[in-house]
């Protein structure tokens, strides 16, 4: 079964983590192959939750693109160095390709070879210069074994056309040569005595047993066909290895993990129709055609704590998104289909999938029981914010007594390993816990913080202040705060982008607002923070 892959947003917070692991849980016990995904760094908060409950982390998603792996290619349409160019003419043609990547025997990718290059090489190739194996010899002249001492064919060419004299004279034949005659005995005996490297024997001539005994005891090579000695000249070339051919040792090649963005970008520049697919180690894997990209699978994807693109993974647009549980505003995403999407006024997307488990009748284990109810502490700072519901409050006392925890003991060691700023740099900090949005076209940045220890950023908030202006100015955004959120007295101190005041001001109705100050009961970006930023961003329409 197709896997599917669940996230929460950039920036993981301890909710998005842990909704993840949680639903993608449910999902494989109800039948579904899911496998839970971050996309960013996890903070302390959420390292020490899932280390608490022994759960491992997920691993780091970076984007949902359509991979070359995604689309049909040919898989292992690829000739060997060895085949005769001729095999390799009749695959193209029979298969409609312009052109093949050579291999060999270990699928490493040494080429590619197409039409135009087998046409010029019978064209202007050494008509006289063999290097092929046996076996093609005798797949293409349609010959049969008379005696093989060489698997490996390599010399020059002659074909005798004159009187037995003139060719004696002429030829300068010798253990390297390859002759092609008819019903000549006095040839075929000074070409044994010579040892050359092969007879030929055209129009279904053959040799006497004493010739037979004779070439056998020189190691001669022996083939015989009914082809006449034209057909013959005019097809031993296309015996010669596909290797022998000058062509393209360079090629314009994808690997399995490249995006098909790029190959469209590429392919529109090159105007090529075939591509080798080649991974990291040089292996070839097959070939993909311009022709094959009108198919593609996308990948899977379920959301969870959030359902805007800005704070999802990149290449959103690119996948099949499932569903979404989430407990925020409604964003910006669109779907071709519809989709299951639970969005309830809670605090917490784990009290949604409390009521998922429920619904699906699957026991909750006592380790993600114990991650659930950290993503509830986290979001509802131990059910203090503002954003708390009675039903967060009864889903945390049901799965406290799962996981086997004093929920506000284990809240109150949960909030405090996530809010030391130890190791930390200023950008660390503002991008801890940071969101964007967005009103009409103008846009603003929010990051939020809890720590016990503020002083540590107003010491320094001139610091900060430059960061969130540089910030504000590279994003092109109408302002960026940053709120330090004091979780033992329920309040946030605020700083933000110098171009801010105003709005700062007017949203938090405080005309003596500056950098630094202290909001009291304000808590939650979610219900006390963003709304009335939006609101005054509404009123500059």
């Amino acid at each position: 079964m197709k896997k599917t892959l669940i996230f929460g947003h950039k920036n993981p917070d301890t909710d998005s983590v842990t909704s993840a692991i949680a639903l993608a849980y449910l999902k494989n016990k109800i039948g579904m192959t899911a496998e839970a995904r971050i996309l960013g760094k996890m903070n302390k908060e959420t390292e020490f939750a899932l280390k608490y409950f022994n759960i491992k982390t997920p691993e780091l998603l970076e984007d949902v693109k359509v991979q070359i792996k995604d689309v049909p290619f040919k898989k292992r349409l690829m000739i060997e160095d060895t085949v005769s160019i001729y095999e390799a003419y009749i695959n193209m043609v029979d298969g409609g390709y312009t052109g093949l990547p050579i291999v060999d025997k270990e699928k490493n990718f040494l080429g590619y070879v197409s039409l135009k290059e087998i046409a010029t090489d019978f064209i202007k190739g050494d008509f006289d210069k063999l290097n092929a194996s046996y076996n093609n010899l005798l797949k293409v002249l349609n010959g049969k074994e008379l005696l093989h001492f060489d698997d490996s064919i390599i010399g020059n060419i002659f074909s005798v056309t004159n009187d037995t004299k003139s060719f004696i004279k002429e030829a300068n034949i010798g253990t390297e040569s390859i002759v092609i005659v008819g019903k000549r005995e006095d040839v075929i005996d000074y070409c044994i005595d010579k040892k050359i490297k092969m007879i030929i024997l055209i129009a279904g001539k053959t040799m006497t047993r004493s010739e037979i005994a004779l070439a056998k005891k020189n190691k001669v090579n022996v083939i015989k066909t009914d082809k006449t000695s034209f057909e013959v000249v005019k097809l031993i070339g296309l015996s010669n290895y596909i290797k022998t051919i000058l062509r393209n040792e360079t090629p314009v090649t994808f690997t399995l993990d490249d995006y098909l963005t790029d190959f469209f970008e590429i392919s529109n520049k090159l105007k090529h129709t075939n591509y080798p697919i080649v991974d990291l180690k040089g292996k070839c894997h097959g070939m993909l055609r311009l022709v094959d990209v009108n198919k593609y699978e996308r990948k899977n994807v379920i959301l969870v704590d959030h359902n805007d693109d800005k704070q999802s993974v990149a290449g959103l647009n690119e996948a099949t998104i499932l569903e979404i549980v989430d407990h925020h505003a409604l964003g910006n995403l669109t779907t071709n289909s519809p989709i299951s999407f639970r969005n309830m006024i809670v605090g917490s997307t784990n009290t949604i999938l409390y009521q998922l488990f429920k619904e699906a009748k699957v026991k909750i284990p006592k380790s993600i029981a114990g991650i659930m109810l950290s993503g509830i502490l986290s979001d509802t700072l131990i059910l203090k914010s503002p954003t708390t519901t009675e039903i967060d409050k009864a889903v945390v006392k049901s799965l406290a007594k799962t996981a086997g925890v004093n929920y506000q003991k284990y809240g109150l060691a949960l909030l405090k390993a996530g809010s030391s700023l130890e190791g930390l740099s200023i950008e660390d900090i503002v991008f801890k816990d940071y969101k964007e949005f967005q009103v009409n076209n103008m846009y603003f940045g929010i990051g939020q913080v809890l720590t016990l220890n503020f002083e540590q950023i107003l010491d320094n908030k001139d610091e900060f202040i430059k960061f969130l202006d540089k910030t504000c100015t590279d994003k092109g955004f109408k302002m960026v705060a940053l709120f330090i959120t004091d979780i033992i007295n329920n309040g946030s101190y605020v700083l933000y982008s110098s171009n801010a005041k105003q709005i700062m001001s007017l949203a938090f109705d405080k005309k003596d607002m500056s950098e630094g100050y202290y909001l009291k009961d304000v808590i939650s970006r979610k219900k006390q923070i963003v709304p009335y930023i939006m609101e005054e961003f509404d009123n500059m329409k």
